[in-house]
């Protein structure tokens, strides 16, 4: 188990902004536990952002997007962890098709593995609140999240209750009528059956093609849009204009595929900004949805806070 610090918090107190908790990253590699029953090995391997701070903590289930590292989006589970939440991101493939469904399964099983393995790994002055759990993702990662909370895959279930889902740029396929198995969109309005409150947030450039020799990646008709077409009440929405589909990924991205996300993808000017607005939207959204307190997220809604992005549409059905 490898682990590194973050920088310290600032006294900032927007959502916006690194939050009051310190955090760690803790990498955990299922093989450095081979030999041993105890504690329990992770399906997967996991990066955690956990506050360093003592106290009882809601977690959140992170799904990366389609052949990115998990540690690519480090910045932003780091800037969601410092208002008070632990953020669980799992590496769920290195190479892998268009089918989902062992995507899918695998998040099913690290989910069931949670509530016996996680606090082994954490912090002695940190408990997990399981009570209060997100799963969230990012494009094919959201697809990912929304196929297991939608029961998309026989004979696949978790032991723990969903109380939130988010989709960060969510996308189901490479176009209308082209949706990889298995299939989440209907293109029935408000036509999913969700026991728990949605945040689906876009991006404005993801549909744009960069150049004419790859689809976009965020292709109209399998995109965010659609999946807030579906969800019913609770459900908010907000569109990012001028920022592109990977762009709240960490500022540097090294190696192939982190020089890949600047390539394939309409890209805005800068990451942080984008960056900033879902980390801040996510906490907005899940200090009222997990924990009560609605003031950020209708302080969004209402126009009463200053927001890193301009937006290119906003919709809260709660």
């Amino acid at each position: 188990m490898v682990m590194t610090y973050s920088s310290s918090p600032t006294t900032s107190t927007t959502i916006f902004d690194i939050g009051n908790y310190s955090t760690k990253l803790l990498n955990i590699e299922p093989q450095s536990y081979i030999n041993s029953s105890f504690p329990p090995p992770p399906p997967k391997p996991l990066l955690i952002s956990t506050p360093l701070q003592g106290g009882n903590f809601p977690v959140i289930l992170f799904l990366h997007g389609y052949l990115l590292y998990n540690y690519f989006y480090s910045q932003l589970i780091q800037h969601i962890s410092s208002h008070g939440f632990i953020v669980v991101a799992p590496q769920l493939y290195l190479v892998e098709g268009a089918d989902t469904t062992k995507e899918i399964k695998s998040t099913a099983e690290i989910t069931n593995w949670l509530p016996e393995g996680l606090h082994h790994y954490l912090p002695s002055q940190v408990e997990p609140n399981l009570k209060k759990f997100a799963l969230a993702g990012h494009s094919r990662g959201g697809k990912a999240a929304f196929g297991l909370a939608l029961g998309k895959v026989a004979n696949v279930t978790t032991n723990l209750k969903f109380s939130a889902l988010i989709g960060i740029d969510p996308v189901d396929g490479v176009d209308k009528g082209i949706q990889t198995t298995p299939p989440i969109l209907t293109y029935i309005p408000q036509s999913f059956n969700l026991d728990m409150a949605v945040l689906v947030i876009g991006s404005g450039l993801g549909e744009v093609k960069r150049n004419p020799l790859f689809p976009a990646c965020a292709p109209n008709g399998v995109n965010h849009r659609d999946f807030y077409n579906e969800c019913c009440r609770p459900v908010c929405y907000a569109v990012a204009k001028d920022y592109g589909h990977v762009d709240m990924l960490d500022d540097e991205t090294k190696g192939v595929r982190g020089k890949a996300t600047y390539c394939l993808c309409k890209n805005g000017k800068s990451r942080e900004p984008i960056r900033r607005f879902v980390g801040g939207l996510v906490v907005a959204f899940l200090e009222d949805y997990l924990k009560g307190n609605s003031s950020d997220l209708m302080d969004i809604k209402d126009g009463y806070v200053t927001l890193p992005v301009e937006l290119q549409d906003i919709d809260f059905r709660v």
